[in-house]
């Protein structure tokens, strides 16, 4: 380990470490504008210039590797006069429109400037300017601000995969641009946004809308996706004006899906926010009181095994208690979590998580995905598995429907016999799973969400246990849930009970005749066209698919709007806190259901948030410990049945389009025609 002295400092950095980095281990601060730590050195900004001793010139210290016997300065005249030199350069042809800027208040520039910038300049010229570029819906250009940094363009080849960005011609005249100019074909691209040191890529939805004093920040997580990214919703008065990642580096690192960071315009649109009963044909507006009065006439002497309650994609824990105390005094056994119809069952945690974690993905070293399209299901889980593909030595293979994933994969096949195949040791593929010292399974819920589903379950298992996926220290079977609430709900026990019925069966048991409720708790990816001999309760935050069959409704409180508990894929739990609160009359939901349950006398003791959680402690004692994951032990799961001849295919068909709060979104919409459509025509992206 080579060591330096800093100022005067003797220190031991780490080998490979850079002299940039030294410094930042040393505790000085050096200026900077191109450089980032999870992207390559470009090293052409100049701005983090030190002297070494020895060396004839200052050095830029960010593309310097650090050496033995180095002697480095970040703090004498020269050091100070090369940096206010380098931005004197830079401010050349930069517009003198921080007043109207949007990274005004944010911005790299003004703060380098102010501290170690000169004040004046020598230049006299005219400034140059340079046309705006477009990138599509979601990013804002304003390039005669842009100072050449590339940050944008490496994090689209490198982090993205999709290389649609780079520059043109030479010194003065270089230009950013996308070549083509057309919308980016990235789930990610909202992050050159955050990445831009300047105000030359904004948030197209946001600009002009708010500076940043203006805003409330309320740190929160994500519910787009089952990731469970770490975000900050920042907020004026009671809309959200704009989301942005927080860091975390097990999960999201500081990176967050263009779902994530752009759909939050749909929490204005298509709200529910006072209770409607349906009369005459008609829903009408009606009190909580009124509301509760016609719920309970309805179920009045209603036999518990005649109702039934279906959780959606986005509910959190806290609610999900309530319907599980709720059920057992009502006497109802059919509760189903699993709206998308997965078959499992539950019992073994392993069997639904995602047990390999997602920064364990950066130790595997063989991969097979199964009925999955992670680039849609989880972005961030995808932008792992390419992260580890660009460390080497990282072998993909897909069954499944082919997908341009940004990192090269092996087609298997599409179907459940080539799964079969390689359970029973006869495929080609068996050898190097048998040879990979950290393999991982990545199952996506389209693989278990069919009729032979559980066969398919039994599959994967056999093959972890054949191929030494399980071991001590790792478990490399993992499932890619899309929904936020799906691992909470099973971890709580939101199964059907004994003789209970699940989706299917509840809405079977709809048209035979022999269910005459089901309550909807922001379930709206069902065939709600079934659902038409029942009474509906539907409990939720938006008028989407369910709402309008529904004879009574109950409005709810969507994410930004509560203090709550998500539960990621990984089985990690996490607070998401109240950042807005809900329009109108709405509630949230746990409160409702709490109502209710006076409303209906069978009350359920749980009178604050703090009792709910207790509860839900004592339910699953790990969803106590925030923000950790607790192992799950090895089980057996799967039933052994007869396979479908149909090919494995992804839930996800548009990827801007998958919940209530998307679909309502008018900035996804726009993604959905204008992005996703032209890409599936020509084909999504390449790798590189």
């Amino acid at each position: 380990m080579p060591k330096l002295v800093i100022d005067g400092e003797e220190i031991e950095v780490p080998a490979g470490y850079t002299v940039f980095q030294a410094c930042e281990l040393a505790g000085r601060e050096i200026p900077h504008f191109c450089y980032h730590p999870r992207l390559n050195i470009a090293g052409n900004c100049r701005m983090c210039l030190v002297e070494i001793e020895k060396s004839p010139k200052p050095v830029a210290s960010c593309a310097m590797p650090a050496a033995d016997g180095m002697v480095v300065h970040t703090d004498t005249p020269l050091v100070h006069k090369a940096r206010k030199g380098v931005l004197e350069f830079l401010l050349i042809n930069h517009p003198l429109d921080c007043p109207i800027c949007d990274q005004g208040g944010e911005c790299d520039l003004q703060d380098l400037t102010l501290f170690y910038g000169p004040d004046h300049s020598r230049f006299k010229e005219n400034k140059r300017a340079v046309a705006d570029k477009y990138l599509g819906p979601l990013v804002a250009t304003h390039m005669t601000r842009c100072i050449h940094c590339t940050r944008c363009i490496r994090f689209l080849t490198e982090v993205a995969g999709v290389p649609e960005l780079g520059g043109c011609w030479r010194g003065e005249h270089m230009e950013i641009t996308n070549y083509i100019e057309q919308a980016l074909h990235s789930e990610l691209q909202g992050n050159i946004i955050d990445l831009c040191p300047v105000g030359a890529l904004n948030s197209k939805p946001y600009q002009y809308r708010a500076r940043i004093w203006e805003l409330k920040k309320t740190e929160s997580i994500d519910v787009m996706d089952a990731v469970g990214s770490n975000i900050r919703v920042d907020a004026r008065g009671n809309e959200v004006m704009r989301i942005l990642p927080r860091l975390h580096e097990d999960i999201n690192e500081e990176w967050i899906s263009d779902k994530t960071r752009f759909a939050y315009d749909g929490l204005k649109y298509r709200r529910l926010d006072v209770p409607m009963v349906r009369r005459d044909g008609r829903l009408v507006e009606a009190s909580w009181r009124d509301a509760f009065a016609a719920l309970a006439a309805r179920m009045e002497n209603l036999p518990g095994e005649r109702m039934a309650f279906i959780l959606g994609d986005l509910v959190d824990a806290e609610s999900m208690v309530l319907v599980r105390e709720l059920a057992e005094r009502l006497g109802c056994p059919n509760v189903d979590c699993r709206q998308d119809g997965a078959r499992l069952e539950g019992r073994v945690r392993a069997e639904y998580l995602f047990n390999t974690t997602i920064a364990g993905i950066e130790q595997a070293d063989f991969c097979l995905l199964v009925g999955t399209n992670p680039r849609w299901e989880a972005p961030l889980v995808n932008a792992r598995l390419r992260k580890r593909w660009r460390m080497g030595g990282f072998r993909v293979a897909r069954i499944g429907a082919p997908f341009d994933l940004t990192y090269p994969v092996e087609d298997l096949g599409e179907g459940p016999e080539t799964l079969r195949a390689i359970a029973e040791g006869k495929h080609e593929i068996c050898e190097a799973l048998k040879a990979a010292e950290r393999p991982m399974l990545v199952l996506g819920t389209g693989a278990v969400a069919r009729g032979d589903g559980a066969a398919v379950l039994a599959l994967a298992h056999r093959i972890a246990e054949r191929f030494g996926l399980v071991a001590e220290g790792w478990n490399g079977f993992n499932l890619l849930h899309t929904a936020a609430s799906r691992v909470a709900g099973l971890d709580l026990g939101l199964v059907p009970g004994e003789g209970g019925r699940d989706v299917a069966g509840i809405l079977e048991g709809v048209e035979a005749g022999e269910i005459d409720l089901v309550w909807l708790l922001g379930a709206d990816e069902i065939e709600v066209s079934r659902l038409a001999g029942a009474f509906v309760v539907y409990q939720g935050h938006h008028g989407d698919r369910a709402a309008p069959i529904a004879d009574l409704i109950l409005p709810g409180a969507a994410f930004t709007e509560k203090n709550a508990t998500w539960v990621n894929l990984e089985g990690r739990p996490q607070h998401g806190r109240l950042a807005v609160f809900p329009p109108g009359e709405a509630r949230e939901d746990w409160k409702i259901l709490r109502a209710a349950s006076e409303a209906l006398g069978r009350t359920v003791p749980l009178d604050n948030i703090f009792a709910v959680r207790a509860r839900m402690a004592e339910l699953a004692p790990h969803l106590a410990r925030t923000d950790s994951i607790t192992p799950a032990e090895w089980g057996r799961f799967g039933k052994r049945g007869r396979l479908e001849k149909t090919p494995f295919t992804s839930p996800i068909t548009d990827f801007y389009l998958t919940n209530p709060i998307a679909r309502a979104s008018r900035i996804m919409q726009q993604c959905s025609s204008e992005i996703l459509k032209p890409a599936t025509e020509k084909g999504t992206g390449t790798h590189g």
